[in-house]
């Protein structure tokens, strides 16, 4: 049945009759448990988007970002988006488009007075990557990092805050619980990115479930397990049908996309990681997706924003 436009409208992140005012402003008009979008694209710099990066408002408050590729500290900034309110950063792995902006993020420290600390999870080491651990050490070591002078970061000196540092097993085939406090539980479960160590995150609260898939091949079905239950489903659709097998071996082409969501049955599915011709690709890609999950589909963008509220009204007008 084709949803109405009203529910469409909740799912961009608007509320009815403020089209213009959600044009003035890029920060979310519902933050109650709202996913949006900081940056939609991937590692090109012509497409006019910001690389990979979500944060998720809880009760108000810009309290969950998920990656920080390039842009995306600018995006935050732009979104309303307060580093003093973050409690959680989760890292899918560590390609630049997905993590080039945590320094910058982290810096920002300064200018406010926070003691509690950040929890920030990220995969353990694999192939050619390091750790979580491993990474930040190789950012903000005192000796040999290459931002070394933001070494109070480890605990909490020269004024900085703290953090918290979890390397998550990414060969597990059930979810590892990274956060929990105020009401959210987060779980990261490993997906295969090619031969990258990489994450999906699942965000559940008693308002609902939120699933961020980060870029994977679609090979693991523990990740339709990990997935089920969520109202709000983020997938990346980087290539399109006819892509070539490197490109198939480290990203879902959409008929693989189509058929997760499908499984997952999700309320809402989101898609991201626009890019190249994927991008040009779009509305091909979307509609052979379409052919799979019969649910409602958005392509999403910068800055755009998709409150669970939106998510639970569809639900009830099945």
């Amino acid at each position: 049945m084709k949803k109405p436009l009203k529910a469409l409208i909740l799912a961009m992140g608007l509320s009815l009759g403020s089209v213009n005012s959600y044009a003035l402003s890029l920060e979310p008009l519902d933050k109650n448990f709202t996913l949006q979008l900081l940056g939609s694209g991937g590692p090109i710099s012509d497409d006019l988007r910001a690389s990979s990066g979500e944060l998720i408002w809880w009760k108000g408050k810009s309290q969950v970002m998920i990656d920080a590729g390039g842009g995306v500290y600018l995006r935050f900034g732009q979104a309303g988006g307060k580093l003093e309110d973050l409690d959680f950063l989760g890292l899918t792995h560590f390609h630049t488009d997905h993590v080039a902006d945590v320094p910058a993020l982290l810096k920002g420290g300064y200018f406010f007075d926070r003691q509690d600390p950040l929890d920030i999870a990220g995969p353990e080491a694999g192939s050619a990557f390091p750790s979580m651990t491993g990474y930040m050490k190789a950012l903000f070591d005192g000796d040999k990092g290459a931002y070394a002078y933001l070494n109070g970061l480890f605990d909490g000196s020269d004024g900085l805050f703290p953090v918290t540092i979890t390397d998550v097993p990414y060969k597990s085939s059930q979810g590892t619980k990274v956060y929990q406090q105020d009401g959210l539980t987060i779980f990261a479960l490993g997906i295969p990115h090619g031969d990258v160590p990489c994450l999906a995150y699942r965000i559940e609260s008693e308002e609902g479930v939120m699933v961020l898939s980060a870029d994977q091949n679609g090979s693991n079905p523990d990740f339709v397990e990990f997935a089920k239950g969520a109202d709000i489903l983020l997938m990346p659709l980087a290539i399109h049908e006819q892509a070539d097998e490197t490109s198939a071996f480290l990203h879902a082409k959409p008929s693989i996309v189509g058929k997760i969501a499908a499984q997952v049955n999700p309320k809402i599915l989101v898609l991201n990681h626009w890019m190249g011709l994927g991008l040009k690709l779009k509305p091909e890609s979307i509609k052979i997706v379409k052919q799979y999950y019969k649910g409602q589909v958005i392509a999403g963008h910068d800055l755009s924003s998709y409150p669970m509220s939106a998510a639970k009204e569809i639900s009830n007008e099945q």
